[in-house]
């Protein structure tokens, strides 16, 4: 690489989102673009998250792209391993290492408004890019809680997104904190090994039995030979998910069904009505994500595992304390608790034109007009931006159709010719984020009395899609340029006035 390299395009990150974008770009014919990855190997969130037990929730053939299907997935819900591969092999089918800078970590971006460009500073070097495409992802920074005394615990401490492989947890006392969709994974693949699990629990999950088996040597035979029974696949799990989505946004009550649903399955596993309670939620499915396993309640019956029922409060030496007084010795703790969703870090590196920060600009909470584009950061996308996540479906769904807003993007961008670039006007994206917000009031995500991660600190929700995939995909498939508005550099502008 040399000191200082220029392309067209910077794509941030080689999860999903990026490593899509990377197609779509050589699919509209650009090829002067790179694929910043702060990591050694491609493959986001499903690189970094290797715990024990680790899967999608999606079934196998909906979370894949629409043009690169895979006729030999293993399972209905494939794990870690298979869906690592899976990006592996579209890296290698498109042909695109090539474009990868790995150990690229983003250190600063900054728009350079006299040349219409951003200038980055990467751990690997330095680039400067006509257009950036951000595909860091929301799940991508783990987040640990500020609790007292865990500085001077003594044990192993470790995020479930870097779990360490080299630590043997045979034989020993745990602690599990968190009870979301890793937890869930985590807590039946480690029960039978460890001595004693301590589960610390702020608030239970809604749970359903997750129906997984292996796709037969038959199936993966017909889907190689016929193609479009792949597609057919695909679409039938696509369009039971489009059905459920009035439920989640318009018709909350109608949840109750699938709660007693909820209650039967974990009344099949837990059979103590003091533990049944503990794990019963106060709150409508569906206000969190609802979370699939048929493994999870059975681990929590068994004798070597604590349900506390509150969050992790103090580690003093090798106790840990909860919120209600209890207190274990364990030798290790391991944090389920999420990742920074709203407070992503990436926007304290984005410098846009009026040397404000995103996160300065996002101070107030994310918007940022179709999911892509903020006011004030000209030629500058997100792909799973704001108000971009689904909370019954695949968000290869969403990812794939921010991918059509930018290649609309890069033909506009082409369309105007010159030195040229894109900033959503504030008006735009204030009345996108309106009409998202306004739609939002009805939610089970808004009304079901929850706390969540898909909402920010000031309790806006800003992370959710109040909405079908089809209505989004509507909403994405061009770009509109009276939402936007044109930069030219200073001497284009200046060779326009003279003539």
């Amino acid at each position: 690489m040399t000191e200082h390299e220029h392309v067209r395009v910077a794509v941030i990150g080689s999860g999903f989102g990026g490593l899509g974008a990377a197609v779509r770009l050589r699919r509209e014919g650009v090829t002067d673009f790179v694929v910043l990855e702060r990591a050694d190997s491609v493959g986001g969130t499903w690189r970094d998250n290797s715990y024990p037990g680790c899967a999608c929730d999606v079934p196998s053939h909906l979370y894949s792209f629409s043009f690169a299907p895979n006729p030999d997935w293993p399972r209905t819900f494939s794990g870690q391993e298979h869906i690592r591969g899976y990006l592996e092999h579209v890296t290698d089918v498109f042909r695109l290492r090539p474009h990868l800078r790995f150990n690229s970590e983003v250190k600063m971006m900054t728009w350079d408004a006299e040349r219409l460009r951003w200038d980055i500073e990467t751990s690997g070097g330095s680039y400067s890019a006509d257009l950036v495409v951000s595909a860091t992802g929301p799940l991508s920074d783990p987040k640990i809680p500020d609790i007292p005394g865990l500085d001077s615990f003594p044990g192993k401490v470790f995020h479930s997104a870097r779990w360490d492989h080299d630590y043997d947890l045979r034989g020993k006392r745990v602690a599990m904190v968190g009870t979301g969709a890793s937890a869930i994974q985590i807590v039946p693949s480690i029960q039978p090994e460890v001595e004693r699990l301590t589960l610390f629990q702020r608030t239970p999950p809604w749970v359903m039995p997750r129906v997984d088996r292996a796709i037969s040597g038959a199936e993966r035979a017909l889907h190689r030979a016929l193609p479009f029974t792949t597609q057919a696949r695909r679409g039938l799990l696509w369009g039971l998910r489009e059905l459920q989505v009035q439920a989640f946004t318009k018709r909350p009550n109608e949840l109750g069904m699938v709660e007693q649903l909820a209650k039967r399955n974990m009344a099949r596993s837990i059979k103590d009505p003091a533990l049944r309670a503990k794990l019963t939620p106060d709150y409508r499915i569906g206000c969190k994500r609802i979370l699939l396993s048929s493994a999870y309640y059975p681990a929590l019956a068994q004798p070597n595992v604590d349900v506390v029922t509150s969050g992790l409060s103090e580690v003093r030496g090798s106790t840990v304390a909860g919120a209600d007084g209890s207190t274990a010795e364990v030798d290790a703790i391991v944090f389920g608790t999420g990742f920074h969703v709203t407070d992503m870090p990436i926007a304290d590196r984005v410098v846009g034109a009026d040397g404000r920060t995103l996160a300065e600009a996002w101070q107030g909470g994310m918007q940022a007009l179709r999911g892509a584009s903020a006011a004030g950061f000209p030629n500058w996308m997100t792909i799973i931006g704001p108000n971009t996540g689904l909370g019954n479906s695949s968000m290869i769904l969403m990812i794939e159709s921010q991918l059509n807003y930018m290649a609309d993007y890069v033909r506009q961008l082409d369309v105007l010719g010159g030195q040229v670039a894109l900033d959503a006007r504030p008006a735009a994206v204030d009345a996108w984020n309106r009409r998202v917000q306004e739609r939002m009031k009805r939610t089970v995500w808004n009304t079901g009395g929850c706390t969540s991660w898909y909402l920010d600190a000031n309790g806006r929700n800003t992370t959710i899609w109040p909405g079908t995939t089809t209505e989004f995909r509507t909403a994405t498939r061009r770009v509109n340029l009276a939402e936007y508005e044109v930069v030219r550099a200073p001497a284009e502008k200046k060779a326009e006035a003279a003539v």
